[in-house]
């Protein structure tokens, strides 16, 4: 059986963790390293839901919390890097423990360019990047739900075949492979990256509106905001030459006129895009009310940073930017909410 190793396990590497244990081939195989506070939630084992109502229970889980004198028996095949990408530094050293000369590392970082971190510090590894673009919440202490569409997926090497096989749990109702999590596989993963990351700058919007996804799609000032912010994406990607995938049924171009519409038309037109679960919010917020740092400077801030080096105008990612970084410093009870009339009013974009 193969090894797996899921590092940093929050919101989505427990969700990636649970699948992991629900394979026959992995099984107790897989090992969750995580906080004290999310390893108090799992004593009992865990439930993965997804917004297509598949469902798996698992009476019990590999978690640690610690790998202080246990090196040798985390040595694995897999590690699935899950922290964020203002992390992944600290993570380095730690991770240190449990690999191997043969372990392949899977970075599973939103954002570009965390991965180059890791290939540095292990130069005799192979380093695989991965793009997660569903959402993951909790919906109880031991209850994790994918709450969106979409196909994790994997950067092409030789050992696509034994990921696919690690990640097709039995689905307890559809019984369907890969059913609870779509798996997928990528020769230009760079140009994902940047097409992910395009859809990745309304968590941004997100955080500062506190509200679920789907609430802010339906208000048409929000949807301005950030179609405003994947313009000068865009000019940035056609600047330095990425062709962007089309990673919804609507080409990256296309995006932010959608997102545009009069209400009336969005609802109509995009209703793939409101096709999620009403109460799904971005990590970004979720960072947020857990009072920890944000990856804006990795989402958001890739784009100003690409802008300036290209003479790209980048007033909107850069306004957006200062406001996330205010209110982190806040106190969640206490920290403004962002209504749509008046974020776009201060954005000048009303």
């Amino acid at each position: 059986m193969t090894k797996h190793f899921v590092f940093g396990a929050g919101l989505i590497g427990c969700y990636l963790g649970g699948v992991l244990s629900a394979c026959r081939n992995v099984g107790d195989n897989a090992v969750l390293y995580m906080r004290h506070n999310m390893a108090d939630r799992l004593t009992h084992g865990m439930t993965l839901t997804d917004y297509q109502n598949n469902r798996i229970v698992l009476p019990e889980l590999s978690v640690t919390t610690s790998l202080d004198g246990r090196e040798e028996a985390f040595d694995c095949d897999f590690l699935w890097l899950t922290v964020k990408c203002i992390s992944v530094a600290d993570a380095i050293s730690d991770i240190k423990k449990v690999i191997s000369p043969n372990t392949v590392i899977l970075c599973c970082q939103n954002g570009l360019g965390s991965e180059k971190l890791v290939s540095a510090a292990f130069p005799n590894n192979i380093v695989l990047r991965v793009m997660v673009p569903f959402n993951a919440v909790v919906e109880s202490d031991d209850h994790f739900h994918r709450g969106s569409e979409g196909h994790l997926t994997i950067e092409s090497s030789k050992h696509n075949e034994w990921l696919s096989s690690s990640l097709t749990a039995d689905n307890l109702n559809s019984g369907e492979k890969n059913a609870i999590l779509p798996i997928a596989f990528t020769e230009d993963m760079t140009s994902l990256q940047w097409a992910k990351l395009q859809l990745n700058l309304g968590n941004s919007v997100n955080a500062l509106a506190n509200i679920p996804v789907k609430s802010m799609l339906e208000q048409r000032k929000y949807r301005l905001i950030i179609a405003a912010m994947m313009k000068e994406l865009l000019k940035v990607t056609d600047a330095i030459g990425v062709q962007l995938p089309k990673v919804t049924s609507v080409p990256a171009h296309w995006i932010p006129v959608v997102l545009s519409l009069p209400n009336f038309l969005f609802s109509r037109v995009a209703t793939k895009m409101l096709a999620i679960d009403p109460k799904v919010r971005t990590s970004m917020w979720w960072d947020i009310e857990q009072g920890r740092k944000t990856e804006v400077d990795f989402l958001n801030g890739v784009v100003v940073d690409y802008a300036k080096q290209n003479g790209i105008e980048f007033k909107v990612n850069q306004s957006i930017i200062k406001r996330v970084k205010i209110i982190e410093t806040e106190d969640p009870q206490e920290r403004r909410i962002y209504t749509a009339e008046t974020l776009a009013a201060e954005l000048d974009l009303s």
